[in-house]
């Protein structure tokens, strides 16, 4: 095995699951998981959750700081970053990862997790969700989310529970860290 540090980016849109397969890696290879978000940001600079996100719509400074703490605190030590943009901003990871999902079965993860109404509430706030950071972040860093993604490994988390997602990540990790015979 190599003696590198353990350095896994795990991303995918709003509903595939990427903090509940990074924490539970995390977990098992007894790392950290940084999920550095909005809140997190709000937390340490002592401001409201709700002006943060209201002034993140109109100024992109917001996004760039948490971008740049959430790299930073992955850098600090072996870790499992989850974060939408991580398999393109962390370029210290030594393994990327894309989960992918359909738009009905996000929404429907996301109405167990948040609620609502499923059928037109949550798929057309899925979509418009799915627009939003789309546009956000072809502006901010010039990168499509809808197109080729640089993964190591891509799954389609639609049939499979958190655990055998975390499985196929963690073979995956043993399967590129194997020194050659």
């Amino acid at each position: 095995m190599s003696n590198r540090p353990i350095r896994i980016a795990v991303s995918g849109k709003s509903g595939c699951g990427n903090t509940t397969v990074s924490t539970l890696l995390a977990q098992r290879l007894g790392i950290q998981v940084v999920n550095y978000t909005f809140r997190s940001l709000a937390q340490d600079e002592n401001l409201p959750f709700a002006q943060i996100c209201k002034e993140a719509e109109k100024e992109p400074k917001w996004d760039l700081l948490v971008d740049e703490r959430q790299i930073m605190k992955a850098n600090a030590q072996p870790s499992v970053l989850a974060s939408r943009l991580a398999i393109w901003l962390w370029k210290e990871a030594e393994l990327r990862v894309w989960l992918e999902a359909p738009l009905e079965v996000r929404a429907r993860r996301i109405h167990q997790r948040e609620g609502g109404d499923l059928e037109q509430t949550l798929l057309e706030e899925t979509r418009r969700r799915d627009l939003r950071d789309h546009n956000r972040y072809l502006s901010l860093y010039g990168i499509d989310n809808d197109a080729e993604r640089p993964a190591d490994l891509s799954v389609d988390v639609s049939q499979l529970k958190p655990e055998q997602i975390v499985d196929l990540i963690a073979q995956a990790w043993k399967m590129k860290n194997e020194k050659p015979l």
